[in-house]
């Protein structure tokens, strides 16, 4: 659309010859940059094009309705609607759901009442909200009369079948709830945690971490502070979503043999142990206000893992005693992780089948962040940190394919948000790019991590510029290209 601006406004003028197009919410573009009022500032001449992007004032947004028996529901809802508007749409749309006064929807562990209103909960933007419906017992669910607890898995998508390895360890966590062991609260970590017993009650079997007992979460034992954005603990991560990023470190921890879809091999490459999401109910769980009975409706959802035996953490010993495989394995994991808690106190030592030294890493609720604000790495100080990768290690991190990582976390129910991938799909850019130049765990690791809490890192500065350089409209894959090529900059720096 041809138009005369001159040196005035340039969205006022734009908002006086187009009648009832309002540009409050607009943003205007011109050579890569917003932008604001003026448009002699930037370097507007004859014939210049300027890019206007549009947005919807109340866009219709996706919620992803998850129940605790596993059915996931799709609705568009307008923003300004409440919660209580989303309970009718169930009620009318979801068979079985009739009964709507009694029914609880919870967003990232805060249970939302009626009256809330969906824009005010999202206030972080996403297109996708995901809530947990729970029925009470008079919309047929059935309680376990004579049994003082519950533990059952709960598949996101109901096709997918649990591994053996996980169902065993599922079943002998029930059989020490069956002889009355109860879960043991663990006084370390700043979030719920219970050792849950075998059926002798000498032997750990797993650990149960709660959604709702999350750091800042709404029954946090520690009682930390309750996110007043939904933020967590570490920037880039969400109050409640710590139990599905402990599941996605586990499948992404793919054997040496082949994908986690198809080896059949238990551990992976790095360790990380066999975890679960299930719902579970006991009395020792954190429950300020109490509950009444044993049933579904009172169920905690969360991360079931198993438990690793060992000799203690890394905090108990110097890394001098580390080998160096052990550390590549937990460094080549972290990185392409993006891992925002890695410190000494979640990795674990224990003794392999040849009595050497092994490493296991554990506590992955705050990997695969949105971004990479606050990525840390323990292990970039160790001396094992500067020793290059082996040849079969390298082997390994050329193997590794983000987009099927992607969909393998999709196919297991989970929704991943686009920020999310777009974090792994640029750390495992990176450590590929890094083993292909020779460098170091060391080299790769400083680029993700800050030097100072106010200093962005390498790889933010990546992305920035890789921001710059392309419209805001750009696809998903021109973003991932314009990354690519400052990345590839940078690292060639780096090995002159």
């Amino acid at each position: 659309m041809p138009l005369l601006i001159l040196h005035s406004n340039a969205k006022l003028r734009i908002q006086t010859m187009c009648h009832g197009f309002r540009l409050t919410r607009q943003k205007l573009f011109f050579s890569g940059r917003e932008l604001a009022w003026r448009a002699k500032d930037y370097g507007v001449t004859d014939n210049s094009v300027f890019h206007l992007l549009l947005k919807k004032l109340y866009d219709p947004i996706l919620v992803t309705v998850i129940t605790t028996s596993g059915k996931v529901f799709y609705f568009h809802v307008d923003r300004r609607r409440d919660v209580g508007y989303i309970k009718k749409r169930i009620s009318k749309e979801v068979k079985g759901f009739q009964d709507v006064d009694d029914q609880e929807i919870f967003f990232r562990g805060e249970k939302l009442g009626d009256d809330r209103v969906i824009d005010r909960i999202i206030k972080d933007g996403n297109s996708v909200i995901h809530l947990l419906l729970k029925k009470t017992v008079k919309e047929a669910f059935v309680q376990d009369i004579g049994k003082d607890f519950l533990l059952e898995p709960l598949l996101l998508n109901p096709v997918v079948k649990l591994p053996q390895v996980i169902e065993d360890m599922i079943d002998r966590t029930v059989e020490g709830l069956n002889s009355g062991n109860s879960p043991v609260r663990s006084a370390e970590g700043t979030g719920g945690t219970y050792l849950m017993q075998d059926s002798s009650g000498l032997n750990y079997v797993s650990v149960f971490k709660p959604m709702d007992e999350e750091p800042m979460a709404v029954n946090n034992p520690q009682k930390l502070p309750l996110s007043s954005d939904g933020q967590g603990l570490k920037r880039g991560t969400r109050v409640g979503e710590g139990a599905i990023r402990e599941v996605a470190a586990y499948l992404l921890d793919h054997p040496k043999s082949g994908s986690r879809s198809v080896s059949k091999e238990v551990m992976g490459f790095a360790g990380v142990p066999p975890t679960a999401i299930v719902r579970s109910f006991h009395r020792v769980y954190n429950n300020p206000k109490g509950v009444s009975s044993c049933s579904v409706k009172d169920a905690k959802v969360g991360s079931l893992q198993m438990f690793m035996k060992n000799d203690g953490s890394c905090e108990d010993i110097g890394p001098g005693a580390f080998p160096v495989e052990e550390v590549h394995k937990i460094s080549v994991f972290d990185i392409r992780m993006a891992n925002a808690d890695r410190h000494a106190g979640n990795i674990l030592t224990g003794k392999g089948e040849d009595g050497k030294t092994v490493l296991i890493p554990i506590d992955h609720g705050y990997c695969l962040p949105e971004n990479f604000e606050d990525c840390t790495f323990e292990w970039l100080y160790w001396p094992q940190a500067k020793v290059p990768f082996s040849e079969d290690t390298v082997n390994y991190i050329n193997s590794l394919d983000a987009e099927q990582d992607i969909a393998l976390l999709q196919h297991n129910g989970w929704d991943v948000p686009e920020a999310v991938s777009r974090t792994l799909r640029i750390s495992t850019m990176l450590l590929k790019k890094g083993v292909e130049r020779k460098l170091t765990p060391y080299q790769i690791g400083s680029m993700m991590c800050r030097e100072t809490v106010n200093k962005d890192s390498a790889i933010e500065e990546i992305v920035r510029d890789a921001h710059n350089s392309v419209l805001p409209a750009s696809s998903e894959a021109t973003f991932i290209e314009a990354v690519s090529v400052s990345m590839d900059r940078r690292l060639d720096d780096l090995i002159k």
